[in-house]
């Protein structure tokens, strides 16, 4: 990829995950990164493919920083707790390949582009589909009911702390609830 297009993509993403998506336009991604707007569109056709190429930069992160958190867990209990203590690093700032914690940015954008027939909608979906299938491989037991309420919690927990600032105490909350079942 070329260093141009990876520095469109990476200030698109930043920008786009800090201010949303629709209060951005094409000039502020191109002033931050020093980009000329024929470079930019020879990269990228439309706003909507810079949108794309930052949503599956987000979406290959997210999964790879969550394979690694959820690997070599051992038990169901395990992988819970690996998940929502991951959960809790990165709503308290302290997972770098994250970055500052401003919500999911596929939570985030699913409402700007709400129309559930759209593209974008329906690739934040997707990513959530891809979480989904991610926790539940590192699951030992065939729980649909378990697998149902750890990604509830899970996106609750999400929102809750985007909205309340207080990462710690949702995630010890989302453990309490979620120690109730027998795993």
């Amino acid at each position: 990829m070329s260093q141009k297009r990876q520095l469109l993509i990476d200030t698109a993403l930043e920008l786009f995950y800090q201010n949303g998506i629709n209060s951005i336009g094409i000039n502020e991604v191109l002033s931050s990164s020093g980009v000329a707007k024929r470079t930019l569109y020879k990269h990228f056709k439309s706003k909507d493919e810079l949108i794309f190429a930052a949503l599956q930069q987000r979406h290959d992160a997210f999964v790879h920083w969550l394979e690694g958190k959820l690997s070599g867990s051992t038990s169901d209990q395990e992988t819970i707790r690996r998940l929502f203590g991951a959960l809790e690093s990165w709503f308290e700032n302290e997972e770098p390949d994250l970055g500052s914690f401003r919500g999911c940015f596929f939570i985030n954008t699913s409402a700007e582009f709400s129309d559930l027939e759209s593209e974008i909608f329906r690739f934040c979906h997707y990513h959530k589909q891809q979480v989904r299938h991610l926790i539940n491989a590192h699951l030992s037991t065939e729980n649909h009911a378990l697998v149902d309420a750890i990604c509830l919690m899970k996106e609750g927990a999400i929102v809750t702390a985007h909205l309340s600032g207080n990462g710690r105490e949702v995630v010890a909350k989302c453990l309490a609830v979620l120690d109730t079942f027998e795993i």
